[in-house]
């Protein structure tokens, strides 16, 4: 029995170094830092929205250049490639309640009045993007409801005839369109409007041979709602 003692306390004492060394601590081992997914804006998808501004006649213009108020909608589609470029199309109506004006009064007392209470566009678009922003181009077809063309002498209608007072034409602009939440973006925007030229070839004698731009300068601020693929897209690590 004491021999069976002895030899498990020697047993003991040659084991005890290795459980020592296997007991040591291990090193510490610190957790990746967590690194939040970046954002993806997407603005490929139809969109509906509404704007509000100013349009501002030409200074060659029957309607001289005093601001007049406008509000309308728009709705398009968007395309986004290569991966930073966007291309689309957009169709736009704008309503100017306020479009009526005094005209150009010429010698003799000759009145000339025209006014615009209408416009429309349909354009193409292309932009470059960054983040939620968008800078873009536009450009294409517009038209105006344009037939308010008069003259009268002392108050009194005169009969007139002019070749122009067109109702279409081109339009050309660009803006910065912003996502500012999910599905929505808003957007400011300057685009011109050119029907022409109007010539009057018979009336009064202080007003025949004269000759007039239809022209328009909008500024615009406006809201879109883009349906499913506006906003953040998808989350990249």
């Amino acid at each position: 029995m004491k021999k069976v003692l002895l030899g498990a306390a020697a047993l003991a004492a040659l084991a005890a170094p290795a459980f020592a060394a296997d007991m040591r601590a291990r090193p510490y081992a610190k957790a990746p830092a967590y690194s939040a997914p970046a954002v993806v804006y997407n603005w490929t998808g139809f969109y509906l929205g509404g704007h509000l501004g100013g349009a501002f006649s030409g200074d060659n213009s029957l309607q001289g250049s005093d601001a007049r108020f406008l509000g309308g909608v728009q709705g398009g589609f968007d395309y986004q490639f290569a991966p930073n470029w966007v291309m689309g199309v957009e169709a736009q109506y704008s309503w100017l309640p306020n479009s009526s004006n005094t005209g150009l009064v010429f010698p003799g007392g000759t009145l000339v009045t025209s006014s615009t209470d209408q416009l429309g566009s349909v354009t193409g678009r292309l932009g470059y993007t960054w983040g939620p922003a968008l800078l873009y181009a536009k450009g294409g077809y517009a038209w105006r409801d344009g037939n308010n063309l008069g003259v009268s002498v002392a108050g009194v209608p005169a009969a007139f005839t002019a070749s122009g007072n067109h109702q279409d034409g081109y339009t050309v602009g660009g803006g910065l369109e912003y996502m500012f939440a999910p599905n929505w973006s808003a957007k400011a925007e300057y685009q011109y409007y050119n029907f022409g030229d109007t010539t009057f070839t018979a009336g009064p004698a202080a007003i025949v041979g004269r000759s007039f731009r239809n022209e328009e300068h909008t500024a615009k601020a406006g809201v879109n709602y883009r349906f499913g693929w506006g906003g953040p897209a998808a989350s990249r690590y």
